[in-house]
């Protein structure tokens, strides 16, 4: 896989004229000024329009050639790769002409980009339809008139649920209710991996090598039957576009194990997909290249191409910032695996519903800003090279899955689990007295997990497990409200003040081997941010790690941290990232017009202060020869004893890279 890629979205009405001023050399010129190795150009966009002669298709009215062809040619020419794409679940021509195509949720709207007639924005087709017999003609004249293309990337592959006359003649035929939630979406998935096996086979009919990637906004967590149609992962991750700085180091955590090459999907636009003239800023693009590296993956920078032909010069030099960075890095960066002690099984692995589980968000954001490393696991994996699981806060967690980490925490493992996971088993010193009443209630941590600046109970924000503890430490007590606040009674603006008594229910348990949390911590986390209940997890996490603890050190909490190892090259690389976020934008009241004007919140970066000197104390049982900050190879004074190694991290700008080289 080609580490500095370019995303080349090209999604043009045909009304707007057409590559009307491509120039070959020009566009060399442009993606060297970006250091690119990879630009992935259309053959199809959401418009329906193909960028290229079609007979299946309908080529964009204003091209007068094949522009992919020149595209393909001229890069190919200066050694950078051209993956082709094609958009699948959105073709506005296609609808115009088969309006029969389209989703429909089960009140009889459309889904799309849209839900009104008089809206400018796509819609979304409906797999089910025999709009995927043209599809899979389209992809077939792609791939066959393209054998040179370097990959195909097809997009919008999502099925959502839907009611159209297909769908519901589907869903009768195979035993199941149009009219239960459950039931459409288990017959979405049905059309979802038909789908899968279709273009995939219509692609590797063609070309077995040729790369393929299916891009549904996501690398689904625990979703392994999707696997075998990939032949490489590329996870969308834009930060300023809805997605934050703390989604790819979670997404990231999940990919790099699953033995895909993986690279990641940033954007150059200061929000999201479709901006023209829009910039982040240099330092926001350097840092999210350097945090692709640090989380094991390669590089992708999502761009929008003028109808013109023209790669945008400042986009070009704005990318080629980062990519120059980045080009010197990649030895470093290369053939890499995860060296995390500690394993997470996500709630998503356990659950049908779309989107991320809050306790999933809730665990990412306070590991990384713990500086404890982790990975995303799947059930199946070997959980001996962990020294610490994280189960998820769910009651539906297989009998098999139970009984693994039963045998886990037998041959000396720890476990960590909290609020509905109690339902596993897994926690036999904690005797279950039902589900809490007090929403929310207060939690009064005893003093060793307690956070340093806070000693009386703290609100919680939810509503802890009734527990009494038959052996273990406890990890302090519950308080209650003096009643539940209603429009009967309340008292002050918020919640109801705390009993001085506890209720006589514990907050959690820590033992030998196991700690459990009575509050759906990690879930709490993610919904309120509290500083006083991520110190009183992480004390405890602590706690319960002792002298397996794989890292301490003196990092800021806006501070990352990740540890990645060569194998091939006997080496294990810390890398150490710095970046600041700020927020602003937001959505404001037009009071002359009534409407609503502005982006939702944006988390913006802008500066890239310096970072202090850090101390940092590693596990690494290994013999260590020399410790270097690379690529500049400039030797760090190091003392190795018991088992961990000793050293402080010189300051730094942005992201730094910490070689330690074995004997």
């Amino acid at each position: 896989m080609r580490f500095r890629q370019i995303h080349l979205d090209f999604h043009n009405s045909p009304l707007v004229p057409m590559g009307e001023s491509f120039n070959k050399k020009l566009w060399q010129e442009r993606l060297k000024q970006a250091e690119a190795d990879s630009i992935t150009c259309f053959s199809l966009c959401h418009h329906g329009m193909s960028y290229h002669p079609t007979k299946v298709g309908v080529m964009h009215p204003n091209l007068k050639y094949d522009l992919l062809r020149a595209q393909i040619d001229a890069s190919h020419e200066i050694g950078v790769n051209v993956p082709i794409y094609l958009s699948c679940g959105v073709n506005e021509e296609a609808f115009a002409r088969n309006p029969g195509w389209m989703t429909l949720d089960h009140t009889g709207h459309w889904f799309g980009w849209t839900k009104s007639p008089f809206e400018a924005g796509f819609h979304k087709l409906c797999l089910n339809t025999s709009y995927m017999d043209y599809f899979c003609e389209l992809l077939a004249e792609a791939v066959t008139r393209y054998p040179d293309a370097d990959g195909v990337f097809i997009d919008i592959t999502v099925q959502n649920p839907c009611c159209c006359p297909r769908c519901i003649e589907g869903m009768l035929a195979a035993g199941l209710n149009p009219e239960v939630d459950a039931d459409r979406r288990k017959f979405a998935r049905q059309v979802l991996m038909e789908y899968y096996r279709r273009t995939t086979k219509t692609v590797h009919d063609i070309d077995p090598n040729m790369r393929l990637f299916h891009n549904g906004g996501n690398i689904p967590m625990g979703d392994t039957e999707i696997l075998p149609y990939f032949t490489h992962l590329e996870a969308e991750s834009l930060p300023t576009g809805g997605w934050g700085y703390d989604h790819f180091p979670m997404s990231a955590a999940y990919c790099r194990n699953l033995g895909y090459d993986f690279i990641g999907m940033t954007g150059k636009f200061h929000t999201t997909w479709g901006e023209f003239g829009g910039f982040k800023h240099p330092n926001a693009l350097r840092y999210e290249c350097s945090a692709m590296l640090a989380y094991g993956s390669g590089c992708s920078i999502g761009d929008q191409l003028h109808p013109s032909g023209i790669l945008d010069e400042s986009t070009c030099e704005l990318i080629g910032q980062a990519y120059r960075e980045v080009k010197v890095k990649e030895p470093w960066c290369k053939d890499i695996s995860s060296v995390a002690k500690i394993g997470v099984l996500g709630s998503k692995m356990f659950q049908s519903a779309p989107g991320t589980p809050a306790s999933d968000t809730g665990i990412s954001r306070l590991l990384l800003e713990s500086h404890l490393p982790f990975d995303f696991i799947l059930p199946t994996v070997d959980f001996g090279k962990y020294s610490l699981i994280i189960v998820p806060e769910s009651e539906n967690m297989p009998q098999e899955l139970i009984g693994k980490l039963k045998k886990y925490l037998a041959d000396g493992g720890k476990i960590v689990g909290s609020g509905k996971a109690l339902n596993s088993g897994l926690f036999p010193e904690v005797e279950d007295c039902g589900a809490g009443i007090a929403d929310p209630d207060y939690l009064h941590p005893a003093p060793e997990f307690a956070p340093h600046w806070v000693k009386t109970p703290f609100i919680s924000y939810g509503t802890a497990r009734k527990i009494k503890l038959n052996g273990g430490k406890s990890l302090g007590d519950i308080h209650n409200p003096y009643f539940q606040r209603s429009y009967k009674h309340f008292s002050s603006h918020r919640q109801t003040p705390f009993e001085t008594e506890a209720s006589g229910f514990a907050a959690g348990v820590i033992t030998g081997n196991t700690l459990y949390f009575a509050h759906d911590v990690f879930s709490l986390y993610a919904a309120w941010g509290k500083a006083a209940l991520k110190y009183f997890v992480v004390n405890a996490l602590q706690s319960l790690l002792g002298d397996d603890i794989q890292l301490r050190s003196s990092l800021l909490s806006t501070q990352r941290v990740s540890l990645l190892e060569q194998k091939a090259e006997n080496r294990m690389i810390m890398h150490l990232l710095y970046g600041p976020g700020i927020k602003r934008g937001g959505q404001f009241l037009n009071h002359e017009t009534g409407e609503k004007f502005g982006f939702s919140t944006l988390e913006i970066i802008e500066d890239l202060p310096p970072a202090p000197p850090t101390e940092i104390d590693l596990l690494c049982d290994r013999p260590v020869s020399t410790v270097r900050i690379v690529p500049e190879g400039k030797e760090v004074p190091f003392v190795q004893e018991n088992g961990r190694i000793k050293f402080t991290a010189p300051a730094f700008e942005c992201h730094q890279m910490i070689e330690i080289s074995f004997k």
